[in-house]
């Protein structure tokens, strides 16, 4: 199963908002912003940010999350997400020794798929070892005929060959990840990735996400997560048809339970 852990945050999320969005509807000056602004006064600037639907003073709170224990197939996915700005273990420069990998649960459950799946994951290893030995003698021996001394040289072929060799690795190979997000592009996200229809890879980090911040900023984000827990499903006939179920799971989710 993935693992978020929230590395940092803005300090005091929600006054942070609240100071943006004082400036926008008050005299106040910048020196005086946090006057009086305690966390009550706080809660009630972003309630209102909410109910009216001025977004842009939450983007002044940011968070970021390591996430780890997730496949290439979800980096695939979550950077699709562009407001944001991520950090990934490099397949260039770090030599993937036994590989770890992520077994969907769907194969998990059917043993002869499992036993195919390990099989297939073992050949990957298998070919990307051999593939990386090819080529590291080749670059090897090309950099001892430029001069190189032996140690930069074996050091330099090992990164060229296993840049080539990563094309061999799969989907499923492990990684991990920094990842930043502001608060309304968070917001975005959880309405996209914690809904039933998103693949069940991202909606567990997007649950563990939401399930962090809340504790931070319960105010922000009481509302946060699939598009049904504020009203009626965008989906339309693909729609999972389980609001309720749907709701109750967000709100055990904001409440630090992640299992589904």
């Amino acid at each position: 199963m993935p693992k978020v852990t929230l590395i940092s945050y803005t300090p005091e999320p929600e006054k942070t908002i609240a100071a943006a969005a004082k400036l926008c509807y008050s005299s106040a000056t910048i020196d005086t912003l946090m006057d009086n602004l305690t966390q009550e006064k706080a809660s009630d600037f972003v309630q209102m940010l909410a109910e009216i639907g001025h977004e842009s003073p939450i983007e002044h709170a940011n968070f970021t999350f390591g996430i780890e224990g997730v496949s290439r197939a979800f980096l695939a996915q979550i950077t699709r997400h562009r407001i944001a700005s991520y950090s990934v273990q490099s397949q260039r420069y770090v030599k993937e020794v036994s590989f770890e990998y992520v077994l969907p649960p769907e194969v998990a459950c059917v043993p002869e798929a499992a036993k195919e799946f390990k099989k297939a994951m073992e050949n990957a290893q298998e070919s990307y070892d051999k593939i990386t030995d090819i080529l590291k003698e080749k670059h090897y021996a090309q950099l001892i005929a430029q001069g190189k001394d032996e140690k930069t040289a074996r050091r330099n072929a090992e990164k060229q060959a296993i840049e080539d060799a990563r094309f061999v690795l799969p989907n499923a190979c492990d990684t991990k990840m920094i990842l930043t997000m502001n608060a309304r592009s968070l917001l975005n996200f959880f309405s996209h990735r914690c809904c039933m229809r998103a693949q069940w890879e991202i909606r567990q980090v997007a649950d563990q996400m939401l399930a962090l911040v809340s504790s931070v900023a319960p105010t922000l984000f009481a509302k946060a997560g699939a598009p049904c827990v504020r009203g009626a499903c965008p989906e339309g006939k693909m729609s999972c048809g389980k609001p309720l179920e749907m709701r109750e799971h967000m709100q055990q989710v904001k409440k630090g339970g992640t299992e589904k």
